[in-house]
């Protein structure tokens, strides 16, 4: 089986391609702007014509695209969440169009959530985020492609090799400059936030098993742990892993975007259903091994 993954060497790419690479019989290809990417492809930028080639070139079976912007500005979203999903689709409609396409939505596309209640695949979309809006506008093209097509709409993904950019990574990167000093102190913004987290190698092998489930997929799928937590249990949890012995610091005030989506937890029992997946991480597992992988990196 000849796979195909873009964004293969980020955060959610590596752990995708390699979880892929030890399926049996499996020949993983990867498409991106890195020179280590055995096909060059920018979604963001390249003529569908272009891209087209590519896929032509690869002959895949399947399609991932992890390929994704968090942050920037609007039109740096755009052209990444929406531009990209759109041409990959015309791309795959002509030289794949019997590839099975696993695109890595997010949940930030439904908007904020009702306290108590776990959103399901069918509840209404409403971003309240240019992420968001741009990546629903990326599931609106692919669910619309005619395509073999699923998007896994992910939670907060946590775990090994978090990127600095994300709270994880960077709160694992305070954690190291504070080592053991207790008169450290760790200054956040509100963590009163609840999220739904998720191990990053559980989202890997959803991204498997929509790759080898035969059949006809969902259009969308929820992909989390099925529960809420409060940030602050993250944080609070990541400490006690790395023996800080300061304190943290919490703002008041609170960020724009946690006061906009203060509550966000997935319904993942379609995934159950359909995949026969469900979690098999808790969070206090994604931390250990977020903090063990990044004591690795350190010299």
């Amino acid at each position: 089986m000849r796979i195909l993954v873009l964004g293969g060497t980020g955060y959610l790419g590596r752990h995708v391609a390699e979880r892929l690479r030890a399926l049996p019989g499996a020949h993983v290809l990867t498409a991106g702007r890195t020179a280590s990417a055995a096909f060059g492809a920018d979604l963001a930028a390249d003529p569908p014509e272009r891209l087209t080639k590519t896929v032509a070139a690869a002959a895949p079976d399947a399609v991932v695209n992890c390929a994704g912007a968090t942050g920037g500005d609007a039109v740096t979203l755009a052209e990444v969440n929406t531009r990209g999903p759109a041409v990959l689709c015309a791309a795959l409609r002509e030289a794949a169009p019997t590839a099975r396409l696993v695109h890595l939505g997010s949940a930030a596309e439904y908007g904020p959530g009702t306290p108590g209640v776990p959103v399901t695949e069918s509840a209404p979309a409403c971003p309240v985020t240019p992420y968001g809006a741009t990546k629903l506008a990326g599931t609106v093209a692919v669910t619309c492609a005619a395509l073999d097509a699923v998007v896994l709409r992910v939670g907060n993904p946590v775990g090994p090799g978090a990127p600095l950019a994300s709270l994880p990574g960077r709160l694992a990167a305070l954690l190291r400059s504070a080592g053991q000093d207790p008169a450290a102190v760790l200054r956040l913004g509100d963590l009163s936030a609840h999220r739904d987290f998720v191990d990053v190698r559980d989202v890997a092998r959803a991204a498997e098993y929509a790759v080898t489930t035969p059949g006809p997929l969902p259009a969308v799928l929820n992909i989390g742990s099925g529960t809420a937590v409060p940030v602050r249990q993250l944080v609070h949890g990541l400490a006690r892993r790395a023996g800080f012995r300061g304190r943290v610091e919490e703002s008041t005030a609170g960020s724009a975007r946690s006061a906009q989506a203060s509550w966000q937890c997935s319904d993942i029992s379609a995934a159950a259903r359909a995949l026969g997946w469900r979690p098999d991480h808790s969070l206090d597992d994604a931390l250990a091994a977020l903090w063990t992988a990044d004591a690795e990196r350190v010299p």
